[in-house]
């Protein structure tokens, strides 16, 4: 599959039609054993792992629009870049995200609910890395998590984690980043110390189209998947609602991180269908032309007719289905049970030891707080929640 990019041809990797089928091409040929190495409960799982990441998605927005959320990140569309990634990598590498990559954090073991106590503002973090199988929390500054990967990647290999040779043992690092991204200068910095460090890493590229209102061709007169090169680094461009290319091609590239091949680029061409936050509405730069042009592409009804297709049976499809009503209705009851978290929970993480300065300050807080009497914690309309 080929596409064109700012009037540029790119060689893009596609193992499955739109209408479920798949492919034989001279692009893919090299990543169909990957795919046909998948097990019937590995291909039910990449499935299941989207298919619950929409109904999550779902459920979230619509707390966002009850005044339950301060803020919601929709990432409808691009379950199949993130999916296929997330099965591609192996427990003991270390995942970075932005603030989008809510199909990763489900598929290493994040409750769903630690996502919405964050962006509820009852959390400063959401979750610890070191139990979730190394995914790292989500960074709202704009490609900052980049230069975070990389230096991990770096410490990887000083402490010879990685590039032993050893596929099963030697750890790799993913950073997960958009195409507003590549505007940033963090990133080019990250690309630079990685590319000088032979880092094990894979830069993953989730270009949906948009930065927020602006599209990717005023970012970017070339096809941003050839940033890469201008670093040295082998950059591959992948149809990201693609769920099976996205599996191979970050299967193969993760492999030659983590064994000393040096850093890798991924480029997933997806769409962001939802908007870019609850704050933002689409409609204001965006036709619904090209909406829909892209909603027929949609990552989840394309793999299920390729499950279909292989014979899988309408049971399956009923179950994940009540699974699916099951998480909506237990993430609701969750999210709105929360506690308010207390207010000096803010100094306490600050640092991983008891510090001095963070003690004061809190002890501070608290006296300030006090000070006002009873009025401090009252709940009515008057008062001081």
């Amino acid at each position: 599959m080929s596409s064109t990019e700012a009037g540029r041809d790119v060689s893009t990797v596609q193992l499955l039609t739109p209408s479920g089928e798949l492919t034989q091409s001279d692009e893919s040929a090299e990543f169909l054993p990957l795919v046909e190495a998948l097990s019937d409960d590995q291909l039910r799982a990449m499935h299941r792992d989207m298919v619950l990441t929409r109904r999550f998605d779902v459920e979230a927005a619509a707390l966002a629009r009850q005044g339950q959320l301060a803020l919601w990140v929709p990432s409808h569309g691009q379950e199949g870049a993130q999916v296929g990634l997330a099965h591609a990598t192996r427990p003991h590498d270390h995942l970075f995200p932005s603030y989008r990559e809510h199909a990763v954090a489900l598929s290493r073991g994040v409750d769903p609910v630690d996502i919405l106590r964050l962006l509820r503002g009852h959390t400063h973090g959401g979750w610890n890395p070191a139990e979730h199988h190394n995914f790292h929390v989500y960074t709202l500054v704009i490609g900052s998590q980049t230069l975070h990967a990389t230096g991990y990647a770096m410490g990887l290999t000083l402490d010879g984690k990685a590039g032993t040779g050893d596929v099963e043992t030697d750890q790799a690092v993913v950073t997960f980043f958009g195409d507003g991204a590549t505007s940033q200068g963090d990133v080019s910095e990250a690309l630079v110390f990685a590319a000088s460090f032979q880092t094990p890493e894979l830069f993953f590229l989730q270009n949906n189209q948009w930065a927020i209102s602006v599209p990717v061709s005023r970012q970017s007169r070339t096809p941003l998947v050839h940033r890469a090169g201008g670093f040295g680094i082998p950059g591959t461009q992948i149809d990201g609602n693609d769920v099976l290319a996205a599996y191979a091609v970050s299967r193969r590239d993760l492999d030659a991180a983590r064994t000393g091949g040096g850093p890798r680029f991924i480029e997933a061409m997806t769409y962001r269908v939802g908007a870019h936050t609850s704050s933002d509405d689409p409609t204001k730069y965006r036709t619904d032309d090209e909406l829909q042009g892209w909603i027929a592409r949609d990552p989840i009804t394309r793999f299920e007719a390729f499950l279909r297709g292989r014979g899988e049976g309408q049971q399956f499809f009923d179950d994940l289905g009540t699974e699916c009503d099951d998480l909506g209705a237990d993430v609701r009851r969750r999210t709105v049970e929360l506690p308010k978290p207390e207010v000096g929970l803010m100094f306490d993480h600050v640092y991983s030891e008891p510090h001095p300065l963070m003690r004061e300050q809190k002890e501070w807080l608290a006296h300030y707080e006090q000070s006002f009497g009873p009025a401090a914690t009252a709940t009515d309309d008057g008062g001081r929640a």
